[in-house]
This record gives structure tokens, sequence and C-alpha cells, in this order.
């Protein structure tokens, strides 16, 4: 059922869709990214994976729900025997299948603007599901906690603020030391770390496993600890 009312959303699931290939192809084309060493779509591919599992994971997630709650819907559901950790397995799950789908049309847009794959493509998509289950605990712990508008404005500036800072258009390795430091404790630096790494055939930092494991850990947790149905 979540996966189908996911689906019926027309417009969140376009966007979700389109603004990843946007940026991927605007970026690949227009040559204002410091990728002098490498081809620009293959810097901007494991990125824009790692955006495209934050904004369905973390900012769509978190809009749906909220909204959902608001409206009454999820008090609805409070009365019956669904439980808030089956609520959040649920969404979890619809949310790995769009992305699934997701993954599928960026790998071919990638292919079609001179990607080539060079090995570690299944260690970047297993680094991909656990950062889902942190992004998702994280978006339901905004939407069960926060007023519904309230947690539209928060998704959106966290999405912004991960978008520029969590190395998916600049390379961490630009950022200032201190905000690199702050990125890579971060989900979206961390998935960064491992979509590069594994997808351009170097070795991933055992320390990006160590922090998606935590947020994969924590942040559903606090998610179901703390989701209020109204």
């Amino acid at each position: 059922m979540e996966l189908a009312l996911t689906l019926r959303r027309g417009e969140s699931v376009l966007l979700t869709f389109l603004i990843p290939v946007l940026i991927l192809v605007f970026f690949t084309l227009v040559d204002v990214l410091p990728t002098d060493t490498i081809e620009p779509v293959d810097f901007l591919l494991p990125g824009v994976l790692a955006l495209s599992v934050m904004s369905t994971a973390m900012t769509g997630l978190a809009i749906a729900t909220g909204f959902e709650r608001s409206t009454g819907v999820l008090a609805r559901l409070g009365v019956t025997p669904l439980g808030r950790r089956d609520l959040v397995a649920a969404k979890l799950v619809a949310v790995l299948v769009v992305e699934a789908l997701q993954v599928a049309m960026l790998l071919a847009v990638g292919l079609a603007l001179g990607w080539r794959p060079d090995g570690g493509l299944l260690v970047a998509l297993a680094g991909m599901v656990l950062a889902s289950i942190g992004f998702a605990g994280l978006g339901m712990l905004m939407a069960g906690t926060l007023p519904a508008l309230t947690t539209l404005a928060v998704a959106n500036a966290v999405y912004l603020v991960l978008l520029f800072v969590g190395g998916m258009v600049v390379p961490l390795d630009d950022l200032p030391v201190a905000l690199r430091v702050v990125s890579r404790a971060l989900p979206a630096g961390a998935l960064s770390d491992i979509t590069h790494g594994a997808m351009s055939g170097s070795t991933v930092p055992a320390a990006a496993w160590l922090v998606l494991v935590a947020w994969a850990v924590v942040a559903p947790t606090l998610a179901a600890w703390r989701f209020r149905w109204e």
C-alpha cells in the first residue's frame, strides 16, 4: 500500500526522478566543475546516485509523511494493529523500490553520456541501501515530530545543505578541512565517499561504512521511538 501511495503522487515522483537526471546532464555537458583529472560524468554519476538516495529516502519521505500526519491519515492508522516500527519498515521498503527505478534510469543516462562501468557498482549499491535506511530514519524522525509545514521547510533546507557539502556536486576534498570532517560524519558525505571510491576503483574508507552503519541504526530507532501519529 505504501508503494502504491508513493507512485500515485505524480508530481513528487516526477521531481524525484527529474532533478537528479537534470543535474547529471547539465553538469556533465556544461564545464563548470573542478574535475580536470577525470571526465565530468565519471565524477557526477556516483554523486548523483547518492543524491537520488537522499532526495527519495529523506526529503520526499519526510514531506509526504508529514502531510499524512497533519491530515489525520496516520491517526487513523494509529488505531489499527499497525505499529510505529511496521510503519517505518513499510515506508522504507517503498523507498527502496523507487530508488531501484531511479538507479536503473540514472545508469542508463550515464551510459548515454559516456560513462563506462569500472567495477565496484555492487559495493556502491550496498552503500546506497545502507544509507537509505539512515536517511529514511531521518525523514521519519522529522515527519513524526514536527508540524507538516516545518517538516517541509527543514527537509528542503537539509537537502540543499547536503547537496553542496555532501560531495555530490563539489568534491569533498575541495571543501575546507573543518567542513570536510563534518561532512564525512554525515550520511551524505559517507555515502559519497563510498559511491565515488567504489565506482572509480579506489579504496573505500572503512570510516565511511562505520558512519553509515551508525546512522542506519540510530536514525530509524529514534524515528520509531519519537514518532507521533498526530
